[in-house]
């Protein structure tokens, strides 16, 4: 069974219904039920009473048709539909069950700051045990219970969350704000405007379709690195950006003025996770008055970087973002059942419609991971050597879908963007968040970045008083956690992560040895399999005249690049004095290495020039490039031919070095099959250190820069290959060895200069002028329309198939029925891998649909750009070069086996042909399916492939949510199975046997599947809450 590609569209167009919304008092409801002459039949509450109204039978009675009559077809049911609304608009508001704790916050001054609801004045002492997270829920449940959508059951819940937790109860929650970046932000805007354009065409009011909560887009997703090593690089790059991408920006611009509550930060301002930390971020929110904690979801899985401000945050798919932005009661999804769309979605900042469509959806109240730090960093151990170790602490200890909270004495000796390092990588070690309690450090922060004095007193009274913030100075009260880890921060050593996943750390005494392991071993996360007699082989090469070589590990590219890093003034500034120590001692990156600095917000720049160390950068080739996620989501930018023709005519593992969070396999660049992530200072290190062969003019021993180039025949390669321990990087302008302790900054230098380069008006002064945005910004034109005129030509913006002919009601369950296996996957199937991600490769169907319509090759842009449209994403949804599929034997590529007529195709070429034949199609695959990045799109596409199912051991929890919301439908094998174990071989047909009485299907029930072959096998059903199966049934009313 599975959801129909009109099951998206179903569930949008509940918007349509959102104009019934208002506030309810329980007495108003029942007072409805006895006498409203246009309601029919009962709506359920709490179970026992269920509602609807003969306005919704009169849309319902309509046979909805895409012609031209559509209008009058609806004409007869809207009075109907507006006397209901004005009816329940009349009805009392329901006043909060917990009125009698809502309590005046003063000033030390005089007045108030406001009212709260406050935790203390419960007089529970389970709630002092909670873990500051848990707490934050906690609030939140409180001052949005009405009885109704929340409550107080689900606020006990949360108060005996000890208890609780471990039975994996459900909660509502809201967040108070949504956050987006533009590759995410684009295709929730497109759906925006066809939601507008469905509500026109039902004879509704669009302009009804706006965000209810703040929302704020950052555009940094689309700058590439064409350009670096130039003075003139940030210009130059932007003026591209510009041109690739203007039909995109320009539809942001309009979405800014058209929907309300919408603020659309321009491109070239910086990282969304950065300007959230720096600027957007609250801490507290003071509405009208009532003030309470902020939180935040966001299309971006590294949201979770505000937890390092203390802000609930945490990185949602682009679906669950758009129910937030429309009002939504919580915002983890909450996948729905085959045929059945139960979001709901609201337009009004009253309470929403109790019943059928209003019921909120809710969240599994989450298990809390106690990580205590003590000690103190060690000289010269950064801030991205402990997010490294934490990482893989929390891999191995299993953190998914939990909360991890840091607490101890260490707390005290991390600075906030250390914590935000931290927080930032909780997607790589698979929590939910890695949250830090707001505490003195927090405040500090707070006013280096400019906010006021009054707001951030505002903080601390609201906070202190409602037992959320941390007094280290003070006994802590023992909090209770469901596990619990500690960490001595003296343990930490400099480490590097790769060469393919976030969470493989390796120590830097011990890179030598790993790379050489990595060299040996089979392919697989640690592994190239490169044999023993080709591993010493050497590429030459000229690079602009230059004699050049490359061999196995030879870094191509070295990126100071990602939030997780360049928000850290420490690690920045200590990279730079690095590049000023390396300048002094005469050492020079080689020009054929792609170097760039990427900051996260114009601070950076300021600070780094007020420093006087970015002459250094620049000497040593990291000159700004732009602001902007940059090389850390792909946008490597190409690499110079002449290098790029010694990578693949020799086959050599190329290595890239970043200070980035993601370095899956085809991610960073195509042609770099090893990518390590290290922190900023490491990048610069491993940009300068050289090796060579022994068949050099230097008798076998290791030849360095200055030498070589004087002496030697060819130039050596810049490598991973080091131990930075005992081998030189290279020969000083004295002639004498440099080693890494030579240009390696102490904690008191990089200290020293924070202290006297980040300044209060620098963050002041880049904030105040970060909306007025740029030149080119400012000259796009836009209609003032408030309904988007689609240009059938774009390639960047189209209107997308989820609202053809719909009409008002989902179209109901259908079986999944001799489905053929479109994939075979083993473990670890990012969403890189599955989601149209990077640069579009020359011969993919997408580069094939781009020239069709005129587009040339040096126009492509990359897919993040185009996620606007639809056709071109489709065409790339697992068209990752570096895709294993085991359907063609372990080949490496974006192809798949037509299993009719044993034909290899594109995987999109495979997909068309078999709905053109009306096969659905299933996905096997193994553990950890969809980790990686949160994006929608890794659900959309499979979901316009065709796919009905996948089969895996694992899912990553957002993925699989994401997966439901599309209408596909998540199983996993049951314990010590998988598809190798049940010998299944992906050339089978499938049938997935779910119950036909959707009241039968529930949360983790057991579900058969059966071949053609005979075999048979049971699946879990990964529909984890209630409310991930249907409220109602679609033939109910």
């Amino acid at each position: 069974m599975y959801i129909t590609a009109s099951s998206l569209s179903s569930s949008l167009l509940r918007a349509s219904r959102a104009r019934f919304s208002s506030s309810l008092t329980r007495g108003s409801i029942s007072r409805t039920i006895s006498s409203n002459p246009l309601s029919s039949s009962a709506f359920a509450y709490r179970s026992s009473l269920r509602f609807s109204s003969s306005a919704f039978r009169s849309i319902r009675s309509v046979n909805f048709r895409p012609s031209a009559s559509l209008r009058a077809q609806i004409g007869a049911a809207v009075p109907l539909v507006e006397q209901f609304q004005r009816r329940i608009a009349t009805m009392a508001p329901e006043k909060n069950a917990f009125k009698g704790i809502l309590t005046s916050l003063p000033k030390s001054s005089g007045g108030e700051f406001g009212k709260y609801y406050s935790l203390p004045a419960l007089n529970d002492p389970r709630i002092d045990k909670l873990p500051y997270s848990i707490r934050i829920l906690l609030e939140s449940a409180i001052r949005n219970c009405d009885n109704f959508q929340v409550t107080k059951e689900d606020v006990e819940k949360i108060i005996d969350w000890k208890n609780t937790s471990p039975k994996q109860v459900e909660i509502p929650f809201k967040p108070a704000r949504v956050i987006l970046q533009d590759f995410t932000g684009v295709p929730a805007v497109v759906d925006l405007a066809c939601m507008r354009d469905a509500m026109n065409k039902l004879g509704s009011d669009s302009n009804k379709i706006n965000p209810l909560v703040p929302v704020d887009l950052v555009v940094d997703h689309s700058v590439q690195v064409d350009v670096a090593r130039s003075e003139n690089a940030v210009q130059a790059n932007m003026e591209l950006e510009f041109q690739r991408n203007k039909e995109r920006f320009a539809f942001l611009k309009w979405g800014s003025t058209a929907f309300r509550n919408m603020l659309v930060v321009p491109p070239g301002s910086g990282i969304v996770h950065q300007v959230n930390l720096e600027y957007l971020g609250r801490v507290v929110f003071n509405a009208d008055g009532l003030i309470y904690p902020d939180s935040v979801v966001g299309t971006d899985s590294h949201t979770t970087m505000i937890d390092g401000l203390g802000v609930a945050g945490w990185g949602v798919g682009g679906i669950e973002a758009e129910a937030a932005m429309l009002g939504q009661y919580t915002i983890l999804k909450t996948p729905i059942m085959p045929g059945i769309e139960t979001t709901a979605y609201f337009n009004s900042t009253k309470s929403p419609i109790p019943g059928k469509y209003g019921k909120p959806m809710s969240m599994v109240l989450p298990g809390v991971v106690g990580f205590k730090l003590s000690g103190k960093l060690h000289n010269g151990v950064t801030a991205t050597d402990l997010v490294l170790t934490v990482t893989q602490m929390l891999r191995k200890h299993g953190v998914v879908g939990k909360f991890v909270e840091f607490y101890g004495n260490g707390m005290a000796e991390l600075s906030l963007a250390d914590r935000a390092t931290i927080a930032n990588m909780s997607p790589e070690y698979g929590a939910t968040m890695g949250f830090f309690p707001v505490d003195r450090v927090t405040l500090q922060y707070l006013k280096l970045t400019g906010r006021s004095d009054e707001t951030v007193a505002m903080i601390e009274a609201y906070l202190r008083a409602n037992k959320m913030f941390v007094d280290h100075s003070e006994p802590q009260q023992e909090r209770v956690y469901s596990s619990y880890l500690e960490l001595d921060l003296e343990a930490v050593e400099p480490c590097v992560s790769g060469p393919k996943r976030p969470h493989d750390r390796v120590a830097l005494k011990e890179m030598k040895i790993d790379w050489h392991s990595c060299l040996d071993n089979k392919v697989g996360f640690k592994g190239f399999a490169i044999p023993k007699e080709a591993q010493d082989k050497v590429a030459e090469f000229s690079f602009h005249g230059q004699p050049a070589e490359l061999k196995h590990g030879s870094v191509v590219i070295a990126a100071i690049t990602s939030c997780t890093n360049t928000s850290n003034p420490s690690v920045m500034l200590g990279a730079a004095l690095v590049a000023k120590k390396a300048c002094e001692l005469g050492l020079q990156v080689k020009p054929w290495i792609k170097t760039s600095l990427a900051p996260g917000s114009g601070v950076v720049t300021k600070y780094l020039l007020q420093s006087g160390l970015q002459k250094y950068l620049n000497q040593q080739g990291f000159h700004i490039v732009g602001y902007g996620c940059t090389t850390c989501i792909g946008n490597s930018g190409e690499i110079d031919e002449s290098v790029a023709s010694a990578i693949t005519e020799n086959d050599i593992v190329a290595a890239a070095v970043l200070s980035g969070n993601r370095n899956f396999e085809g991610r960073v660049h195509p042609l770099t099959r090893a990518n390590y992530l290290a922190s900023p200072p490491l990048v610069v290190a491993y940009a300068l250190a050289g090796t060579c062969r022994s068949r050099s003019r230097d008798l076998g021993k290791i030849c360095f820069p200055r030498y070589v180039q004087e002496k030697s025949s060819s130039l050596p390669s810049f490598s991973v290959d080091i131990d930075f321990e005992k081998e030189p990087i290279g020969i000083g302008k004295d002639g004498k060895s440099v080693y890494f302790k030579d240009i390696w900054p102490s904690t008191e230098e990089i200290a020293e200069v924070v202290q006297s380069s980040v300044l209060p008006d620098m963050f002041k002064s880049t904030y105040d002028a970060i909306t007025k945005g740029n030149s080119m910004w400012n000259e796009l034109s836009v209609p003032a329309n408030t309904l988007y005129s689609w240009d059938t030509k774009s390639t960047y913006i189209h209107e997308p198939p989820y609202f053809k002919n719909m009409t008002m009601d989902p179209p109901g369950a259908h079986g999944v029925k001799d489905a053929y296996c479109l994939l075979n996957f083993g473990d670890s199937i990012t969403t890189d891998h599955i989601s149209p991600a990077g640069n579009i490769h020359k011969d993919s169907p997408a580069a094939k649909y781009l020239l069709d319509r005129g587009v040339e090759r040096k126009d492509f842009n990359s897919y993040g750009s185009r996620r606007g449209n639809d056709e071109v994403m489709a065409r790339g949804t697992f068209a990752n070069i570096r895709l294993v599929n085991k359907l063609l034997n372990g080949e490496v590529g974006p192809k798949t086996l037509h299993v009719p007529t044993g034909e290899k195709l594109s995987v999109f070429d495979a997909a068309m042909k078999y709905k053109a034949a009306n096969h659905d199609t299933i996905i096997l695959a193994g553990a950890e399916y969809g980790s990686g990045s949160s994006r929608d799109w890794a659900a959309k596409g499979p979901m316009l492939l065709g796919v009905k199912a996948v089969i895996a051991k694992s899912f990553e929890r957002i993925h699989r949510s994401n997966l439901v919301g599309m209408g596909i439908v998540p199983l996993c094998f049951k314990p010590g199975e998988d598809a190798d174990t049940l010998g299944l071989t992906g050339h089978e047909r499938y049938t997935i046997d779910l119950p036909s009485n959707i009241d039968e299907i529930k949360p983790g029930q057991d579900v058969k599947v059966t071949t053609d072959t005979g075999k048979s096998f049971i699946c879990t059903a990964r529909f984890d809450t209630e409310w991930h199966s249907p409220i109602c049934d679609p033939k109910s009313d």
